[in-house]
């Protein structure tokens, strides 16, 4: 291997130069060459940008998958350049234990078809959750990454290469460094001119060193400015990408919170056949339904209750309520949580706050009661009644 002696030996004389250059400037003991305001505020703002960046992606990294174990294998998997295999999500998983355990218990006892509702509403949310670490990590976790691995190392409008932008940061301070030791040198000779007229050559050799060095060092300022200027497009970038995130993340609970509601409903309704007899309902007041399209004004929007007409079961929307006669035992209180208007003449007009007397029928739908004020009464949904004991 052929070595050229000369050049190693230049360039370790002047890495040691620049070596006790920065040494002596951190002590105080040199010059050191200031950089303008509106430059040095470049540089901190593209550092800002790449710290809060790398915390972000980390800690959504977490957020999207808690297992640490996982996180490190699907990097290796990422710097293979080999496809990450398809991993059974905590959701899907639990599904797949209550379904074996249905099966094994008996599917159709009580506990067993519940367990096998469960496990349909489980994989349902596990299904949820893939789709949404699938969309956060190509809308939002890749560009994050791209700009850390590819864009800060560049930064430029002109494309210069993969590691430009940090290697001409690190060339800036080079010269800086090459320019205070020719300051520092030029200082020195002047001194020795006083003293001797020999110095002459030296000093005129160190104004040229001090010239070319100025000439480098302003050059490198400019290229190094143009790319720490292109740091804004990255952050409209982020905004838009955080949007994305947003958007998907918002999707996610909006579906599970759909998944759980169908899930509710299913287990009120399978209460009512499993234990007859008893009030299907809830003693606290139920939760508004989240909006698919305004999850801003979801928590103002009242649960949805379908007509009469396609809940009853056949032969009940017949039923003539001036006939029915309240059991002698069975009748609760309840206290109306919502406003509600009748949809029909079979169906009792509600008032926020007011108290009605219920009771349910044989056959009813157990999501409906027969509510009674003073000499007037229909059916009433049973989401809009907290039952009082």
């Amino acid at each position: 291997m052929d070595f050229n002696m000369k050049k190693l030996a230049s360039d370790a004389g002047i890495f040691f130069t620049r070596a006790v250059q920065f040494t002596e400037e951190k002590f105080g003991q040199a010059e050191k060459t200031e950089l303008d305001a509106h430059f040095e505020n470049l540089l901190a703002r593209a550092d800002s940008t790449k710290n809060w960046t790398e915390k972000i992606l980390r800690q959504t990294e977490v957020l999207l998958q808690p297992n640490p174990s996982a996180r490190v294998e699907e990097f290796l998997y990422e710097k293979l350049d080999r496809k990450v295999p398809s991993r059974v999500t905590n959701g899907e998983l639990l599904a797949q234990y209550m379904a074996d355990a249905a099966s094994e218990l008996g599917p159709t006892t009580p506990y067993g078809k519940t367990l096998i509702k469960v496990a349909e509403a489980e994989k349902q949310l596990g299904a949820a959750e893939r789709d949404f670490i699938h969309t956060a990590s190509i809308s939002f976790l890749t560009p994050l990454r791209n700009f850390l691995e590819g864009d800060w190392k560049t930064i430029s409008v002109r494309a210069l290469g993969l590691l430009r932008f940090m290697k001409e940061r690190r060339l800036l301070q080079n010269r800086r460094l090459d320019l205070d030791a020719c300051k520092a040198r030029l200082k020195k000779a002047k001194a020795a001119e006083a003293k001797a007229t020999l110095w002459n050559d030296e000093v005129d050799k160190a104004e040229q060193e001090l010239r070319v060095a100025q000439t480098e060092f302003d050059r490198q300022a400019e290229v190094t400015r143009l790319l720490l200027e292109g740091i804004s497009s990255t952050h409209v970038n982020h905004l838009r990408c955080l949007h994305e995130f947003v958007k998907s993340q918002t999707t996610y609970y909006a579906q599970c919170y759909r998944h759980m509601l169908d899930l509710q409903k299913q287990l009120g309704s399978s209460q009512g056949a499993i234990f007859p007899g008893t009030f299907v309902g809830t003693t606290e007041p139920a939760s508004p339904p989240l909006s698919s399209t305004s999850p801003t004004t979801a928590a103002a929007t009242m649960p949805v209750v379908p007509s009469v007409a396609s809940l009853a079961p056949p032969g009940e929307a017949s039923l003539c309520l001036e006939e029915v006669a309240p059991p002698a035992s069975g009748t609760r209180k309840a206290r109306v949580l919502y406003d509600y208007e009748a949809a029909d003449s079979s169906e009792l007009a509600l008032l926020a706050d007011e108290l009605i007397t219920v009771y349910s029928l044989p056959g009813m739908d157990p999501d409906w009661l027969i509510g009674e004020r003073g000499n007037k009464k229909g059916k009433v949904p049973v989401t809009y009644l907290e039952l009082l004991s």
